[in-house]
């Protein structure tokens, strides 16, 4: 079967996104460690021992498998805000095959779930969401946890997870040499420009007049 390739993205501040860059990799995050305290906890909870084994599950699991999350905007300036300093870092566009990406679902109310916790409702578990966060579009690749680094993990860029565009931040103070010192040893063509607010919409688009646009270049 012939898998196409979706473009998402991932949102960093300037300290962040230049170190990825540079060692060409992405912080994997725990379930444990987002930023949304209803993760993995999306169902209702009022029974006390349904609650105490979603909650232990979601503690083990977080030993083993981790997530990368993107968006399938770079355009919303809240993602911008909450997610790239400011409008001050970068965002990093990756072609990512799509089977590998999981949709997140965002409800209203907590999910009713009776009987046997199957793998199917798992899933649904890790990707339901309330519905204010619908803003992010987001998309999650789950990974193993394998090698540690002073208690991180990490993901190589690859061909599963290749970087095709970079776009600063509307008011990111990265300089071009910063960014292609950056991305110097990258043997690849990159989109690289910078982002500004619209004129007649409330989204972020490319900044046609600033000395980044047009230096779509070839790293070698």
């Amino acid at each position: 079967m012939l898998h196409q390739e979706m473009r998402v993205y991932h949102f960093l501040n300037k300290e962040y996104g230049l170190k990825d860059l540079a060692e060409r990799r992405l912080k994997i995050s725990r379930i444990t460690e987002l930023n949304d305290p209803f993760e993995f906890l999306g169902a209702d909870l009022s029974d006390r021992e349904f609650r105490k084994a979603m909650l232990a599950t979601k503690k083990e699991l977080s030993k083993t498998k981790g997530i990368l999350c993107f968006s399938k905007t770079w355009r919303n300036p809240v993602l911008w805000s909450h997610y790239a300093d400011g409008h001050k870092g970068i965002c990093l566009g990756f072609d990512i095959p799509d089977h590998f990406l999981i949709r997140v679902h965002y409800v209203k109310e907590r999910l009713r779930v009776r009987g046997e916790i199957t793998e199917e409702i798992m899933l649904k578990f890790l990707t339901t969401k309330f519905e204010h966060w619908s803003y992010e579009e987001e998309y999650r690749l789950f990974l193993s946890l394998e090698e540690e680094e002073d208690g991180l993990f990490y993901a190589n860029f690859s061909d599963n997870l290749k970087l095709e565009q970079v776009i600063v931040g509307a008011n990111s103070t990265i300089t071009p040499s910063e960014l292609f010192k950056a991305i110097t040893d990258i043997i690849r063509e990159l989109q690289v420009f910078k982002a500004r607010p619209a004129f007649r919409k409330f989204e972020i688009v490319r900044n046609r007049n600033e000395k980044f646009m047009g230096l779509t270049t070839r790293c070698t």
